[in-house]
């Protein structure tokens, strides 16, 4: 999981904005939510919110007041009822270990004699990619190495985590083989990306560790209903990204890292099909409260997994590697949206019936949203932006076009 997303911030507030030039507003939805939810905030009152922000290990801009535990106990019923049909029908997008790809199937051979030789072969089709690429490719491979905080989050939610490490229950079992199989993802591109040549490495190590010790603010509120819609869009944001990484490797001429982005991709699509499948269910025992979870996740609008990213450097560099990301094609505003219509048609919202007042609304809300964001992005392009570079620590403060 990975992709990105211009955000705007101000010294106070942090909200994510899919159209890169323009923010908008849309009406909000009722959500159902328990009345025992619980709310804390990472900010303290007063003179102390900036100093907070600035203390160790926390996360380098400011994060959403925090909700907890919102979905009505009972609702985690649904999914006990659920753990044969998941066993039957979401395990099996998974791979045996065996048969899985593994990363070391794209790099050179440490220890054949063409090792050296490999690398040079390696390293010569790098010269030929432009730092701007790499620049996204950095910023892919980062919020991939930042799993632990993928995992973790899949376990805060309420009815599918992982109790005890090992558990046998179905979701615990496709958490644990989901996050073994993403884990070759980091893995590859880290040492695709070490052997290239091209690259700080040391700055980018920072990068990761900043990164896993301030987690995601994905707003999910411990509730598997917003957290698989969460993981739907994201699955399919990550299919899409890799894909451009691997088209544009191809155009610029190297073949291998086209087929390692390529191979990325396979693995996110089929973990978008389960994701979106476990959703789909949902819409089939609780077409009420899941399409008004789409609507309050839609509404929150989707927090990329790597929004907290720093350097030590760049307080705005997830904004800025974004901004990249979405100049030279990798993953757009116009992705967004239509990521946002595949999951409509995909769960047939259009088609819900039965709904109650409150459901009616929801699903209004979040079928007109793709043309609306569309309109909003197509007056946004229209009147265009000022170029301008900036320096990269990835890539040894090299400047690239943002």
């Amino acid at each position: 999981m990975l992709p990105l997303l211009h955000l705007t911030h101000s010294s106070m507030a942090l909200r994510l904005n899919p159209i890169p030039t323009q923010t908008f507003s849309l009406p909000q939805m009722p959500s159902l939510r328990s009345p025992r939810f619980r709310m804390a905030s990472t900010l303290r009152s007063g003179s102390k919110e900036v100093e907070n922000i600035k203390k160790p290990f926390t996360p380098p801009r400011e994060v959403h007041v925090q909700v907890t535990h919102s979905m009505p106990p009972q609702k985690i019923e649904i999914f006990k009822s659920l753990e044969d049909w998941a066993d039957q029908n979401i395990l099996t997008h998974l791979k045996p270990v065996e048969k899985c790809w593994q990363p070391q199937d794209f790099l050179p051979d440490p220890s054949s004699d063409g090792f050296e030789e490999q690398v040079k072969e390696l390293r010569e089709r790098a010269k030929e990619i432009p730092d701007d690429y790499f620049v996204v490719l950095v910023g892919d491979m980062i919020t991939e190495e930042a799993l632990p905080t993928y995992q973790t989050m899949l376990n805060t939610l309420d009815g599918v985590r992982d109790e005890t490490g090992a558990s046998l229950t179905s979701w615990a079992i496709w958490t644990r083989a989901w996050t073994a199989e993403e884990n070759r993802h980091g893995d590859l591109l880290n040492k695709y990306l070490y052997l290239s040549g091209r690259v700080d490495m040391k700055q980018i190590e920072k990068t990761i560790q900043y990164l896993i010790g301030s987690g995601m603010d994905p707003r999910t509120e411990n509730s598997p209903y917003l957290g698989f819609i969460y993981t739907s869009f994201q699955e399919r944001a990550t299919f899409i990204s890799h894909g451009n990484t691997a088209r544009l490797a191809k155009e610029h001429g190297d073949i291998k890292l086209a087929q390692i982005c390529g191979m990325i991709a396979s693995d996110e699509k089929r973990h978008e099909t389960a994701y979106t499948k476990i959703v789909e269910k949902l819409f089939e025992v609780d077409p009420d409260g899941t399409v008004m979870a789409f609507a309050d996740m839609m509404r929150k609008k989707i927090a990329m997994p790597a929004h907290l990213m720093y350097d030590g450097r760049d307080d705005n560099l997830f904004d800025n590697y974004s901004a990249v990301a979405q100049r030279i094609g990798v993953y757009t505003a116009k992705d967004y949206a239509d990521i946002l219509e595949f999951l409509v048609g995909r769960w047939k919202v259009e088609q819900l019936t039965g709904l109650s007042g409150e459901g009616r609304k929801a699903q209004e809300y979040v079928c007109g949203l793709p043309p609306r964001i569309r309109r909003l992005e197509e007056r946004a392009q229209a009147r265009g932006k000022e170029s301008s570079t900036l320096k990269f620590s990835w890539i040894h403060d090299r400047e690239v076009l943002l």
